[in-house]
């Protein structure tokens, strides 16, 4: 890829990562100001996993640009759609043996039809 190519891919990477930042700050209907203490642990194994999504995405966008034949890409995208089912998977795990027991615990039952809303979200 030339100069030109990548300094166009980082312009437009670094445009898209300013607008999700602008946005995020926009309060909405179904965000929350809630947040998750997390252990170094738990916090490098996540980060470490959508840093490999993130190449995986950015080696199917590199197959576009070569034009490579589709079923490859496919594949490619089908690995990605696995990787990030395995993510949710790790994510929810620990919400539930962590957030939604605690809260439990502390009588916060609402938690609980919370957690039902995710997973009907997550079973689209």
């Amino acid at each position: 890829m030339d100069k030109n190519k990548i300094d166009a891919v980082k312009s437009t990477t670094e445009q898209i990562s300013d607008d999700t930042l602008e946005r995020s700050d926009v309060e909405c209907e179904n965000c929350t100001t809630k947040t998750k203490d997390r252990s170094e642990k738990e916090y490098k194994d996540m980060i470490n996993r959508l840093s490999r999504i993130e190449g995986q995405i950015r080696g199917i966008k590199g197959m576009v640009e070569k034009d490579v034949y589709c079923t490859d890409i496919l594949v490619q995208v089908a690995a990605v759609n696995a990787a990030l089912n395995s993510f949710n998977r790790v994510l929810l795990a620990n919400h539930i043996k962590t957030c939604v027991t605690q809260d439990i615990l502390n009588g916060k039952e609402e938690t609980v039809d919370e957690l039902v809303n995710t997973l009907k979200k997550l079973m689209k």
